[in-house]
Formats: C-alpha cells, structure tokens, sequence
C-alpha cells in the first residue's frame, strides 16, 4: 500500500463559505465512504489564501515571515486527502468522485518517504 496526496484547486478570491449546503453534504459523504473502505489517513481543508503566511530563510540563517501564499498564482490548494491504497489507479478514483463544480482542478501524487518513519 503506497500513501497519496489528494489536493483540490481553488481559484485565490475562492470563499469557503460560499460552498453550498449541498456540496458540503457530498463532502461529508466522500470522507464517510473514503474512511468505510479503509482509504483515508488524514483530510483537510485550508483557510482561504489571504491568510496564509510564507516562510523564507535568510542568508543570515533568520527567517522572513511575510503575508501571502509563497508564490504569486491565480489559484491555490483549497483541501487535500492523504489516503492509503493499492496504487495511483485507486488514489485517483477517489479524486475522480465528482462531488466538485465543474472545471475544479485536482492534483494526485504518491508521497514518498525519505526518512525512516516515526
């Protein structure tokens, strides 16, 4: 079984209040049926880009803390799974589960382990 990352992305003016009570429904059924078959290790959901905050090391070994997402875009991840399965096939049949609008963007990755875990 291999570990991938499922991300969902927004467009940056996205507002997650703005979801409809309906897609929030089928939100929470995915995760329900995802964690019946065993599927997901860990899901959540970002707040909006706006509050996000960048960290960059200085040559001088400080750290920059600034305002905003790290690099400049017109969208962002919005949400993300980590789901264990068999392989790619399985991790993007999950993803492939329409419960988004339409024209939403999906990314699908294996994670991959450099370090013994812990």
């Amino acid at each position: 079984m291999s570990q991938y990352l499922v991300a969902i992305h927004h467009p940056d003016n996205f507002d997650p209040c703005t979801e409809s009570e309906a897609t929030v429904r089928a939100i929470d059924a995915l995760n329900e049926e995802m964690a019946a078959a065993g599927a997901v290790v860990f899901v959540g959901g970002l707040t909006p880009v706006r509050e996000a905050k960048s960290l960059r090391a200085q040559p001088d070994g400080k750290v920059l803390t600034t305002d905003g997402p790290y690099l400049e875009t017109k969208e962002h991840i919005g949400g993300f799974w980590v789901l264990e399965v068999a392989g790619l096939d399985q991790a993007l049949a999950w993803g492939a589960r329409r419960w988004s609008p339409a024209g939403r963007r999906w990314k699908c990755a294996r994670l991959e382990y450099h370090r013994k875990q812990l």
